[in-house]
């Protein structure tokens, strides 16, 4: 099979939202119907209304293009766990839950895109969603340390295990209910994760 090489052209560093946003949902559309690796830029910018030049002028290749959406679609997320420190933390955590959940429903593409590729030995966004991967711990991570301090909590589970679990958690129950599942309330899915969270806790 032949390959065509990607023009090379310099990324303009300065991209609209509003590009980005049309980039964004035209991709993971697609990339949710036949995978990331079926999906050629000529749809992608079809889809979007935009030139294949504009794509390949602000991210230079398919490759760049979705990691840098991969990274967009994680600062929508991020724009949503921001917590509220004025809520009690357990508040503030259930809030935080509850938004991704709700993430989950409307980006679906985006968080089954997601979820795949950080579980994949090799990716090719591997860096990208590792620094990704760590910006949402670092999120729920404050949290948790709330949590910890304001109540009383087992002392042998470190913090940090428990966002990796609660995050886990919320990742795979999201999917699941996405694909399998989407009878269930997403309050059904939220008392569930709560109750998980609730056995870390002694009072």
């Amino acid at each position: 099979m032949s390959t065509t090489a990607s023009p090379q052209v310099t990324r303009r560093p300065g991209r609209t939202n509003a590009t980005k946003q049309k980039l964004f949902e035209a991709s993971m559309q697609l990339i949710g119907e036949r995978g990331p690796a079926e999906v050629t830029v000529d749809e992608i910018a079809a889809a979007a209304g935009v030139s294949k030049g504009t794509v390949y002028y602000n991210f230079g290749s398919k490759n760049e293009l979705i990691s840098q959406l991969l990274e967009y679609g994680v600062s929508l997320l991020e724009e949503r766990l921001t917590p509220d420190e004025s809520k009690p933390s357990l508040e503030a955590l259930e809030s935080m839950l509850d938004q991704t959940l709700d993430f989950f429903e409307e980006y679906p593409s985006f968080s089954q895109l997601l979820i795949s590729e950080l579980w994949r030995t090799p990716s090719t966004w591997r860096d990208t969603l590792t620094m990704l991967r760590e910006r949402l711990f670092l999120l729920a991570g404050n949290t948790m340390e709330r949590v910890a301090q304001e109540h009383s909590v087992r002392s042998e589970i470190a913090p940090q295990a428990m966002v990796g679990l609660i995050l886990g958690a919320t990742l795979v129950t999201g999917l699941d209910r996405q694909v399998f599942h989407p009878e269930k309330t997403r309050q059904e899915t939220l008392m569930a994760l709560m109750t998980v969270m609730n056995g870390y806790l002694r009072d």
